[in-house]
């Protein structure tokens, strides 16, 4: 499994996988249907839009439905000859820091037919190289605290469990546990 910039040859795989049900996204379930529309109504715009490192995309909508400024970022395709999952990368400029609304530099979800063969933890050690290049000196992770195949994930790569915490408003409050990786 390699990480790929996402692009045309890649966009069949990938909407496949979004109308079998899986999404880039797991805070928000709209986000599937979205990306569908999307790709339907301007694939090139679509894939452009998923590199934008200098936050010049619209504001982007939480699960609560409010919206608030958009973070440079981007999303690589997980690919093993056919779509697998998606990661995504987003920082502040001048900061190892993210506002409160950001629940973490990184977020990763594999589609369910591919899980349990490593792409997760590979994805993210592949990452943080990118990551350290933006002169980052760590990339927090949040998961739920039942989700342990995340945890798994972030702990082969270094991740070292900073503490439990509640989400904010903007995510009901839930709770979560949060990582760090040192670069």
């Amino acid at each position: 499994m390699d990480l790929v910039r996402p692009a045309p040859p890649y966009i069949a795989s990938y909407s496949d996988a979004l109308r079998r049900g899986w999404s880039p996204d797991n805070t928000r379930d709209a986000a599937a249907a979205e990306e569908l529309q999307m790709i339907v109504q301007d694939a090139t715009q679509f894939l452009e839009s998923l590199t934008d490192t200098d936050a010049k995309g619209p504001p982007v909508r939480l699960p609560d439905g409010s919206v608030v400024p958009r973070l440079p970022g981007f999303r690589l395709w997980m690919w093993d000859g056919e779509f697998c999952g998606s990661i995504g990368f987003r920082w502040q400029v001048g900061t190892s820091e993210l506002p409160a609304y950001c629940l973490g530099h990184i977020g990763y979800a594999v589609v369910p037919w591919k899980r349990r063969r490593g792409y997760a933890t590979r994805a993210l050690g592949l990452m943080l190289p990118m990551a350290r290049e933006r002169g980052l000196a760590h990339v927090d992770l949040s998961t739920d605290p039942e989700n342990i195949p995340s945890q798994r994930v972030i702990l082969a790569n270094g991740g070292v469990f900073q503490g439990r915490f509640h989400k904010t408003a903007h995510y009901a409050g839930a709770e979560g546990f949060l990582y760090r990786i040192y670069l």
